[in-house]
């Protein structure tokens, strides 16, 4: 046999066992994902009424909080399709509506705002929010940002969504408002891409908003992951925008929940941080958020925030306080999502050190 076939024969074997490694292991990997407890039927079928959190011990009305949405439905002129996030909107608009305060939605252009839904996301109180008459009439006949009464409102909150990135920046009537309920010392919300409303408000002084703010939001890192010609497609970044408008950037870990709060301005990182955010509004409101579950993929986050803080062990510690203890739930799809992203950024120990977790968090079913 000649030099070249040797060689070729060779690399073909490699090749193949290579393959055949992958394979296997993606077989072995999906096997750590046990069948979820409620069926994606069930749960698609889900009501509010059938969450206790807003079902029981509801709250006396406390007023009216105005959550903003966007009306872009293209990322520029890239052709990709954009819109709100139903996640950062569905989630906080019941926390608001269990704390007290009736949810409308308004928009730049009104009417019936794009939407994105990223089935993998997707809870009880997700599809609960479509099934829900009242909510989905606000969403689809939202109030165009020019016709809102800003006395109307206790607080205002900005949901995320790519799209806010383009018509959230310049818009006069948004920028107005926001001005007048920091001024006033009504609390002002924004989550992911939300504080794209942020970055443009001056002050009655003609100081930005934003200067020696704390602020966080989606981070540059987050973004040129999921889009690598991020830079090219959006007006900005908007976390450097945010800094470059004199904000104090606070960054957490990437996909993980990071709220800052900085007097009556509150934002957060993605949409993990939509739940702490809502509660946080809540709070600088004068009022002590409702008891709620903590939900599995806030666990998650929490077990992998214990990762970047105190490593491997720390993690490991706190699934078995979790699962020992507590009795607390664990979204191990999240757990395998996220050392799939570490693989992506190349970070393969911590990538092997999240699958293990993944491992060890299946010994307590």
């Amino acid at each position: 046999m000649s030099r070249t076939r040797t060689i070729i024969k060779w690399s073909l074997i490699v090749i193949g066992g290579l393959i055949t490694t992958l394979v296997l292991f993606g077989f072995w990997f999906i096997s750590l994902l046990p069948e979820p407890m409620l069926s994606m039927e069930d749960m698609e079928k889900t009501t509010p009424a059938d969450l206790p959190y807003l079902a029981k011990n509801i709250t006396p009305h406390r007023g009216k909080m105005l959550a903003v949405v966007t009306s872009c439905s293209e990322m520029g002129t890239s052709g990709k399709s954009t819109g709100y996030e139903l996640t950062e909107l569905a989630r906080a608009y019941y926390v608001f509506e269990a704390n007290g305060f009736e949810v409308d939605v308004a928009s730049p252009l009104g009417g019936e705002p794009p939407i994105v839904i990223d089935s993998d996301d997707m809870k009880v109180f997700d599809y609960a929010f479509l099934n829900d008459s009242i909510a989905q009439r606000k969403v689809t006949k939202s109030i165009g940002i020019e016709n809102v009464d800003p006395n109307d409102y206790q607080g205002i909150y900005f949901v995320g969504g790519k799209g806010a990135m383009f018509d959230f920046p310049q818009n006069q009537y948004i920028q107005s408002i926001v001005r007048e309920y920091y001024e006033s010392g009504k609390v002002v919300g924004a989550v992911c891409h939300g504080p794209a409303a942020l970055v443009n408000v001056r002050l009655s002084n003609g100081q930005y908003l934003l200067a020696n703010r704390t602020i966080s939001s989606f981070t540059n890192d987050e973004e040129l992951l999921l889009i690598p010609d991020a830079k090219d497609i959006f007006p900005f970044l908007l976390q450097e925008k945010l800094t470059e408008n004199g904000a104090r950037f606070n960054e957490g870990p990437v996909y993980l929940n990071q709220v800052s709060q900085d007097g009556n301005l509150v934002t957060g990182q993605n949409p993990w941080s939509t739940w702490e955010l809502a509660e946080s509004m809540i709070e600088q409101m004068g009022y002590v958020p409702k008891m709620r579950g903590i939900t599995a993929e806030e666990n998650t986050v929490n077990i992998l925030g214990s990762y970047e803080s105190d490593g491997y062990e720390g993690a490991k510690n706190t699934i078995k306080d979790y699962c020992l203890n507590n009795n607390r739930s664990i979204d191990r799809e999240l757990l395998a999502v996220h050392s799939i992203v570490a693989g992506m950024q190349w970070d393969i120990m911590k990538s092997a050190d999240l699958i293990r977790l993944l491992v060890y968090s299946n010994s307590f079913l």
